[in-house]
Formats: C-alpha cells, structure tokens, sequence
C-alpha cells in the first residue's frame, strides 16, 4: 500500500467530511438568502413537512408556512439586517439524518447612533433530513438568549458528540 491511497477508515471518514460540509454550506447559506431577500431560495432549503418553533414569532408547519412566517418578518430592504451564525456544530446520527446547533447574532444596518445595532443573541437548533441526496431542514428551533430570554423547557437539547471521529 503506498501513502497516496486511502484506507477503508480514511476514505469512510472523507466521506462523513463531506456530507458535514454539505450541511455547513446549507446554514450558511441560509444566513445569505435571508439577509438578501431571496425568501424563495430560504424556503427552498427546508423539507416540505418541516416544522419550526421561533419562540416569540411562533410555531409553523409546512413550507407554506414558512413563507408566510419569513415574509411578514423580512418585510424591510434587502441587507436591513445582517445574520451572522458561529460556532455551527454538527453531527451525523445516521446516514441520513443529522443534527446541528450554532449561535446567531442578529444586526440592525439602520443607521441611529443612539441605539446598538446588536437585535438578538440566539442559538439555532435544528433537525437535518437528507432527500433524494439533498440535505434539508427537518425542523428547526430557535432559542432568543437577548434581549429576552425565551428559550424550551429542554434547552440545550443534548446533542450527540462522535468524539472528533
């Protein structure tokens, strides 16, 4: 065996890396398509069944929902705000499944130097499902830390660790 073929571990391990940062790139992507306006492009990265519960701003079923929900809420110019996620930790529990949290921080660009621009602090928790080979949102959580505190009675949901492997 010389060093530039991969071992059966190596190349399963590759192949975990891979479906992680499929996922990785869908979270940020969703920052993007929010920010931007493109409420099409959001809705898009959800299942068709999926199921939220957005604290403060409510619980949806359905992309149907969705939509309805981002609308009322995105109503402003594009860039209004800027969503910024950190910290995205994901783990695969199955082949198909998979689950991730990361930490949000939510930013006014409306310019008034009497305010912060900082909106929210808050943690997404959300359920990945893997569809005709696409990863999707299952269902989604989201957890305000501030300006209010409004957080489930489970919160943090335990999160499964593969211990790095």
């Amino acid at each position: 065996m010389t060093d530039d073929v991969l071992s059966i571990d190596e190349t399963r391990e590759l192949r975990k890396l891979l479906e992680l940062e499929k996922i990785r790139k869908k979270r940020l992507l969703f920052s993007q398509l929010m920010d931007s306006g493109d409420l099409d492009g959001l809705v898009a990265l959800y299942a068709e069944d999926a199921t939220g519960d957005w604290a403060h701003a409510g619980t949806w079923s359905g992309r149907d929902a969705i939509l309805g929900k981002i609308a009322v809420l995105a109503g402003k110019p594009t860039y209004n705000w800027l969503h910024m996620t950190t910290n995205l930790w994901i783990e695969l529990t199955t082949s198909t499944v998979a689950l991730s949290r990361c930490y949000f921080h939510n930013l006014s660009t409306e310019f008034n130097p009497r305010m912060s621009p900082t909106v929210w602090l808050g943690i997404y928790e959300e359920d990945w499902v893997k569809i005709d080979g696409d990863w999707k949102i299952k269902h989604q959580r989201i957890h305000y830390l501030w300006p209010k505190r409004e957080v489930s009675e489970d919160f943090p949901r335990k999160m499964p660790t593969s211990g790095g492997g």
